[in-house]
């Protein structure tokens, strides 16, 4: 395996000019606490951490998210050499990085190899240590039955997207779910009803064929009766009484939630009242999503996708899961986890209906919706590991993913 360079030279005159006019605001940016003490004021340190931070976000590809500077730590070893550490919340999680650094007059020069990032970091076989921070896995009592693990409701499809309605359902009950319903409009229910053998599938009244509206909401409301969760937006289309059904729905239904895709379109255009929901809703955008309910430019997401995550998930109140290379899982309190697995495999349509699936399943097993949202993406990304090994990075469907995802769980357990 090639591994992954990068280099970069910082002025040291000009790092301590940077200190001596902002003093430890400047240090603050870029260092550790731990960095600060070690380096006592040395401008040499300080240039030379500088630069080796800056190769190694050189040496990560296009389209990877880099760690923020603080989240990577250099101290010396025992025998003198710089060792990286790095924060669990980032795309190097679990990376062996080298890094040298030189001094030679004004200067301060660093070289970073990352000898594996295009491998999924180590989990550690047969252990449970490489698992990022709020994975769990439900319980699974031997005298459990159904109804133990939970009712998910799946408000789902539309004309020409019944994939959507059948990869989100059995994503729910990939996860361990006791019992998956589905409502779909009334047209599409016999295409779903023979597809989803293994989920109850009820038709609800439609406002055109295949598109479902606000007069449905009587209907839905009674589906959810029982239920433990709920996943409502994939493939349900845009129609403004479709948003007025959601809204209504959002605002009367208490069990906790996933909204995904054309649900999150759909509450861009009304977006003051996402603070205003239930905190037990998880929301699951890609990037362009993100940032039409965010009011920002995609670009503007993809720069800085570990703030902006963790910002919103405290304005809104909300469970974030940022998709893309780098997953990031944010949290209203302040917690942040950011998946450093990524393959192209899982680059295929519908991938995305199978994760807010499985989230949603997991939430109807009594898990707290951020540690749902993790446990997902985690469980997601290694089934497409898995997938990648076995099928290679292209031609992988997202249903490839259903079966995959018990074997992934029942290594873990």
């Amino acid at each position: 395996m090639t591994p992954r360079v990068g280099v970069d030279v910082a002025a040291i005159p000009r790092i301590a000019e940077a200190q001596k006019r902002f003093g430890n605001r400047f240090l603050q940016k870029f260092l550790t606490t731990q960095e600060i003490d070690y380096c006592g004021g040395s401008a040499e340190r300080w240039a030379g951490r500088w630069a080796a931070k800056e190769a190694i976000g050189k040496a990560m590809p296009t389209g990877v998210p880099r760690p923020h500077m603080r989240d990577v730590e250099i101290l010396p070893s025992e025998d003198g050499r710089p060792h990286v550490r790095v924060a669990a919340a980032t795309t190097l999680t679990g990376r062996d990085i080298d890094v040298s650094i030189a001094h030679d007059g004004h200067f301060a020069v660093a070289v970073a190899v990352i000898p594996d990032l295009d491998s999924p970091p180590p989990l550690g076989e047969g252990q449970r240590g490489g698992l990022p921070d709020g994975f769990r896995l439900p319980a699974r009592p031997r005298d459990g039955h159904k109804g133990t693990f939970g009712t998910v409701v799946v408000l789902a499809g539309s004309q020409g997207y019944t994939g959507a309605a059948y990869l989100t359902s059995m994503g729910a009950a990939r996860s361990g779910a006791g019992i998956v319903r589905l409502m779909v409009a009334q047209s599409i229910y016999p295409i779903l009803a023979e597809k989803c053998t293994e989920v109850v599938v009820g038709p609800i009244p439609e406002i055109s064929p295949g598109v479902v509206g606000h007069a449905a909401l009587s209907a839905v409301l009674r589906g959810f009766t029982g239920a433990a969760a709920g996943i409502v937006g994939p493939g349900i289309g845009r129609d403004t009484s479709t948003r007025r059904l959601i809204e209504d729905l959002l605002r009367k239904v208490t069990v906790p939630l996933v909204l995904d895709a054309d649900a999150l379109n759909l509450l861009s255009e009304h977006r003051s009242i996402l603070p205003k929901l239930s905190p037990d809703i998880v929301l699951t955008p890609h990037p362009a999503e993100f940032g039409r309910l965010a009011n920002l430019e995609t670009s503007a997401v993809q720069k800085d996708r570990r703030g902006i995550a963790s910002r919103f998930a405290k304005s809104w109140n909300k469970v974030v899961v940022l998709k893309g290379a780098g997953t990031v899982i944010a949290a209203p309190d302040g917690r942040i986890t950011l998946n450093p697995i990524a393959t192209p495999a899982l680059a295929t349509g519908g991938t995305g209906d199978v994760l807010a699936g499985l989230i949603g399943g997991l939430m109807a097993q009594k898990l707290p919706a951020f540690e749902a949202a993790v446990t997902g993406v985690h469980l997601h990304s290694l089934a497409g590991i898995d997938l990648e090994a076995s099928m290679g990075q292209a031609g992988v469907l997202a249903s490839d993913l259903l079966p995959q995802i018990p074997r992934v769980m029942e290594r873990l357990r």
